[in-house]
C-alpha cells in the first residue's frame, strides 16, 4: 500500500473515532432547548376563549333597606324577587295570587321564621325578620333595647303594641323613601323582630291574617 493511501485511511479512521467520542447529551440538549422554547411560546389562538365569557354577576344583597331587597325594589312584581333569589322560595298558602301571602327562602330555619317576603296584589311589599344575625338599615338589631334603637334613629315614633300589653312598636321613616322600618319590642323593652316595607302592608300587625 502506498504512503498516500495509508494517510487517507488513517485520516478516515480519525474522523470516525472523533464522531464516536462526541458527548451524547449534545443533540439531546439541542432538542430539549427547542422543546422548552416551544413550551413557553405563547400561542395567540390559545390566549383567546373560544366562546364569549359573560361578566361576573355580583351577589344580591342579603339584607333589606329602604329601597327594597338587593336589586328588587318594593312594589316590583313578585316574579322579579323570585328571579333575583334564584328560585329558592317556597310560596305560602294563599287563596289567590293576588291575596296577601309570603315567600319563604329555603331551607327554613329550625327556629322562628327567618327572613320572609310579603306579596300582595302580586307585588313585593314588605320584608319581615326575626333573625338576630340580620341587621336593619341604620344598624338596628334584634335584642337591642328601646333606648338603643332610639339612639340609632333620632325622631322615631313609639306607640303601644296593638295586642301585647307593655310592648311597643318603633316606627322609622326616611326622607325620599315611601318605605317604613318598624321594630317590635316586647314588654321588657327588647326588640324581638322587625320589618320594612310599604304602607299599608307594613302596618299589618297580623301579617297576612
Amino acid at each position: 500500500m502506498s504512503s498516500r493511501m495509508l494517510d487517507a485511511c488513517l485520516l478516515s479512521l480519525a474522523l470516525v473515532l472523533a464522531s464516536c467520542t462526541q458527548a451524547p447529551g449534545d443533540n439531546a440538549t439541542g432538542s430539549g432547548d427547542a422543546a422548552a422554547e416551544g413550551a413557553t411560546a405563547s400561542d395567540p389562538a390559545l390566549d383567546e376563549p373560544s366562546e364569549e365569557v359573560p361578566p361576573a354577576i355580583a351577589p344580591a344583597a342579603t339584607t333589606p333597606d329602604f329601597t327594597g331587597f338587593g336589586p328588587v325594589p318594593f312594589g316590583a312584581e313578585a316574579q322579579a324577587l323570585k328571579r333575583a333569589l334564584g328560585g329558592s322560595l317556597e310560596e305560602g298558602a294563599t287563596e289567590s295570587p293576588d291575596a296577601c301571602h309570603y315567600l319563604f327562602p329555603q331551607p327554613r330555619p329550625e327556629q322562628g321564621q327567618g327572613t320572609t317576603f310579603m306579596i300582595e296584589g302580586r307585588r313585593f311589599v314588605r320584608v319581615d325578620t326575626d333573625d338576630p344575625a340580620t341587621t336593619a338599615p341604620g344598624g338596628g338589631r334584634i335584642g337591642m333595647s328601646v333606648d338603643e334603637v332610639a339612639a340609632l334613629y333620632p325622631g322615631l315614633s313609639a306607640s303601644p303594641h296593638k295586642y301585647v300589653e307593655g310592648a311597643q312598636s318603633l316606627r322609622v321613616t326616611r326622607d325620599g323613601s315611601d318605605a317604613v322600618l318598624l321594630f317590635e319590642a316586647d314588654a321588657q323593652g327588647r326588640v324581638q323582630e322587625w320589618r320594612i316595607g310599604l304602607p299599608p302592608q307594613v302596618d299589618y300587625v297580623e301579617r297576612c291574617g
